[in-house]
């Protein structure tokens, strides 16, 4: 089995938030391989598929909260008392992060059913939108003014989930969208094994998403940001960041 630096594998399972922040719990003494092993290196070499376990620090329920969290830090949006609408919800890694931000309620869409953490689940500002298209959202069923939209989608193009949100979106609301280049490129262009490795085509599909939203959504262009996180294949994903006029 390949193995990888304690501290890359520290944030490949989503236990941190950087690879700095890896570092210092590293040196505390915090990070445990099994139940008894301390890791005492940051550079310590790790079999890539042991179980990580972490004493002390933040844990959500996902480790796509890190992708968010990293548009957050780059962005510093005061998210406060606003409404927000997720898209991809899962198991509610944005949902969280969302809510520890400070917005007052948060639509958690999904076209699966049961995913979703109890946590957020059971959480009274959470409203819960399973077996939910995102492409069939309106008023109706997003009756809020939409402060902040973050979106973490898969199997389908960002293109044709974020055209209902427009009407949905307050004035100046927030957006927050990860690309996935392997469901943004052209079929030829994603290997057999679903992973988009040219940085050319994975910039193209950046650019993709970054044009649409300006041209067609008329949203403005705030910042590109690559996940700290690569995707479960591999794949590195970028989170795009606009306001909306």
């Amino acid at each position: 089995m390949a193995k990888i630096r304690a501290d890359q594998l520290m944030l490949a399972q989503g236990l941190c938030e950087s690879r700095s922040q890896a570092q210092r719990l590293i040196m505390a003494g915090k990070l445990r391989v099994g139940s008894d092993h301390v890791v005492q290196k940051p550079g310590q070499l790790l079999p890539e598929g042991c179980e990580l376990q972490l004493d002390e620090g933040r844990r959500y329920v996902s480790r796509g909260a890190f992708k968010l969290l990293a548009a957050l830090e780059k962005t510093k949006p005061d998210l406060q008392g606003l409404c927000a609408l997720d898209l991809g919800a899962s198991t509610g890694g944005f949902c969280e992060v969302l809510l520890e931000q400070g917005v007052e309620k948060v639509y958690a869409v999904d076209v699966g059913y049961g995913q979703l953490h109890d946590k957020l689940r059971l959480d009274p500002r959470v409203i819960v939108l399973e077996r939910c298209n995102a492409r069939n959202l309106n008023a109706d069923i997003i009756p809020d003014r939409i402060g902040v939209l973050s979106a973490d989608v898969s199997f389908i193009s960002l293109t044709k989930v974020l055209p209902p949100c427009k009407d949905l979106l307050a004035e100046h609301a927030w957006i927050f969208v990860l690309v996935k280049p392997q469901f943004e490129a052209e079929r030829q262009q994603v290997s057999a094994g679903g992973v988009v490795r040219d940085p050319a085509v994975q910039l193209a599909c950046v650019e993709k998403i970054a044009r649409f939203a300006e041209q067609e959504l008329g949203w403005s262009s705030l910042a590109c940001i690559p996940s700290p996180i690569k995707g479960p294949k591999g794949n590195q994903e970028y989170i795009l960041a606009f306001r909306a006029p």
